[in-house]
């Protein structure tokens, strides 16, 4: 695919749900009634579609599936929140339609998709943009200013009380307490601790020497928790702790950190999110419909906030019948439209999708078959 830069327009256009003319190849948070204006359209479906994956987009698939089964009574999307391996796994092994996954499929999944997906194997269409917040439960304080490299050594356990000096350099007239730092990090297979280690093994690679990865590395210490519900609890229930969480779990209890980018403290924010997005790139080597983002974690762009994940929905170039070829089609549709990324926003404080990667994506939904 052509490393061509994600370009990003402020004003989303409106999608209409296509056709479904097809031929051949193959929760963290509850939500209130759909809005009429984040409502789906298009041919109605029906059937029941399964997915699982990602916690992150826990409040954003609440309003998705609302939405989509207001506007198609005979239609259903059951969605298990097992986090983004669990979710990855499922499509391949073929037990879910499709999977929500804070991080694309690597290569080697890639080539294992083939087994159920058909020849064209399985693809990754980005509908969820979300920063990670640095979440802490200080007494009195919630607002920090953090560098990678002191993020890098908290998670890591090297700064373990809230008043080290290298944590109060950045943060002049921040009264600090004498408290004991408590890292949290996810105990399941995590896109989101992917994106996490990603970044600190980018921008902090003195410090942060594990490469990146969904499951986080057994030789640190700290507290665990099971999904994005569960490590944001633990950190609201701890004094001193601190988390990386979607933005969008994270309680008004909890303070957040500004990231240093450049020579600049940068707050965290979907506009920000969406900012780094436009200045990734695709990764190469993937089909034309493939739309999975190289990020870029060391920009100088204080625009940008780069502690940030594209969370994807990953599903079949190919499925067995015609039937769930329209379903998926059509659930996806709505996803990746005007309305549905009107509807995440709402619910997840995520970032639409940019003009030019929406209408990327609509493409890649449209390309999805059924077997001959």
């Amino acid at each position: 695919m052509k490393a061509t830069r994600f370009g990003r327009n402020a004003a989303i256009a409106v999608l209409a749900v296509g056709a479904l003319a097809l031929s051949a190849c193959g929760s963290d948070n509850a939500t209130n009634a759909p809005a009429a204006s984040q409502t789906a359209t298009g041919p109605k479906v029906t059937g029941t579609l399964t997915g699982v994956g990602s916690t992150a987009q826990g409040a954003a698939m609440d309003a998705w599936k609302a939405n989509f089964a207001s506007a198609n009574p005979g239609a259903t999307v059951q969605y298990s929140p097992d986090g983004s391996g669990a979710g990855r796994k499922a499509v391949l092994d073929g037990s879910s339609q499709f999977a929500g996954s804070d991080a694309y499929l690597t290569d080697a999944e890639l080539a294992t998709s083939k087994t159920k997906c058909g020849p064209d194997g399985a693809i990754n269409i980005p509908v969820y943009i979300s920063p990670i917040a640095v979440a802490f439960n200080i007494p009195n304080v919630t607002d920090l200013k953090l560098d990678a490299t002191t993020v890098a050594k908290i998670f890591r356990g090297q700064i373990t009380n809230w008043n080290d000096p290298a944590i109060a350099a950045m943060n002049a007239g921040v009264t600090l307490p004498d408290l004991k730092i408590t890292p949290v990090h996810r105990s399941d297979d995590s896109g989101t601790t992917q994106n996490f280690t990603d970044y600190l093994s980018a921008a902090a690679p003195s410090v942060w020497t594990d490469k990146s990865a969904g499951l986080w590395p057994a030789s640190l210490g700290g507290e665990n928790a099971k999904g994005t519900s569960g490590v944001v609890k633990t950190v609201t229930d701890t004094p001193g702790a601190v988390v990386y969480a979607d933005d969008s779990a994270v309680s008004g209890k909890l303070g957040t950190a500004q990231i240093k980018v450049g020579s600049d403290f940068v707050k965290i924010s979907a506009d920000a999110a969406a900012k780094a997005v436009e200045l990734g790139k695709p990764v190469s080597g993937r089909a034309a419909n493939d739309l999975a983002i190289k990020l870029d974690r060391t920009t100088t762009d204080s625009t940008a906030y780069p502690v940030v994940l594209v969370s994807y929905h990953v599903v079949c170039t190919t499925y067995d019948t015609q039937a769930t070829a329209d379903l998926v089609k059509a659930f996806e549709s709505y996803v990746v439209s005007d309305a549905g990324q009107q509807a995440a926003a709402s619910a997840a404080k995520s970032a639409p999708l940019s003009k030019a990667l929406q209408d990327k994506a609509k493409a890649a939904v449209d390309s999805i078959k059924a077997k001959a």
